[in-house]
């Protein structure tokens, strides 16, 4: 069975050791998901040995992913995107990471069929040679502002041949979409190595606790289950509260 995450409070890393310690939990880091800390190379250094330092368990970090398009037409936001990649995975390595997500970031009203070649190979380029590039260092891309599972899975599938790379299934995401979560998790399946889980009432993207919202959280039990047992888990929220909540709900639902 996976294991689950979550995200340290840096200002209260007691509390977050804490809670690890007591469901035995792995951490994902968040600051590097930022241009402005990845453009600070003395903050970076800072925040990755306070967390190589701290004892917990870092397992993953996510990267940047604000207007990071490695499939633009305009070649130079696509040449800055590719260096926030390698950014986010050079800093998250020395902070202990092993595995780095990144955001799909496709456009889903432009539904023609060159838009979305295009993104799958300017993605496969360029994720390819990233993966040559830090062969210790897992990469995953995530469904974002996605409608359907189909283009991933097709990323997924060209590059299958790719050991460091797979797919991170956020599974409140694909809920507000208008494809039913059972074909997320088929279709994405075989390419899913991690999951990203919080709530929401299908309205945004709220990251609220889980039970908050109305996702019915038996039905990711079973997809879970058929599907991605093997994925590790992140349970996507910043306050040591609303985690806390999140995990004694997995737990009244045999999830933990």
């Amino acid at each position: 069975m996976s294991q689950f995450l979550i995200i340290p409070d840096r200002k209260n890393m007691g509390e977050t050791l804490a809670l690890a310690k007591e469901y035995n939990l792995g951490l994902e880091l968040n600051e590097f998901m930022y241009p402005g800390v990845l453009d600070d190379t003395q903050k970076c250094i800072e925040i990755a040995q306070f967390y190589k330092k701290s004892g917990g368990n870092v397992m993953t970090s996510h990267g940047d992913f604000f207007d990071v398009l490695v499939f633009s037409e305009d070649k130079r936001i696509a040449e800055i995107s590719k260096l926030r990649i390698m950014q986010s995975i050079e800093v998250s390595a020395k902070a202990g990471a092993k595995a780095v997500i990144f955001h799909s970031n496709i456009e889903p009203f432009l539904t023609g069929e060159a838009y979305r070649e295009n993104w799958c190979n300017k993605n496969e380029e360029v994720f390819r040679e990233i993966c040559r590039k830090y062969p210790d260092m897992n990469v995953y891309m995530e469904n974002m502002f996605d409608t359907r599972p189909y283009d991933l899975a097709n990323l997924g599938e060209r590059m299958k041949d790719v050991k460091n790379f797979g797919i991170c299934f956020d599974y409140a995401h694909a809920y507000l979409s208008n494809t039913f979560l059972s074909e997320w998790a088929k279709i994405l399946s075989p390419y899913i190595k991690h999951v990203h889980i919080n709530d929401n009432d299908k309205a945004g993207d709220w990251h609220w606790a889980l039970g908050d919202g109305t996702i019915d959280w038996n039905v990711f039990a079973r997809l879970r289950e058929m599907y991605f047992a093997d994925a590790t888990v992140l349970i996507e929220m910043n306050s040591i509260e609303s985690q806390l909540r999140s995990l004694e709900y997995l737990q009244t639902i045999g999830l933990i």
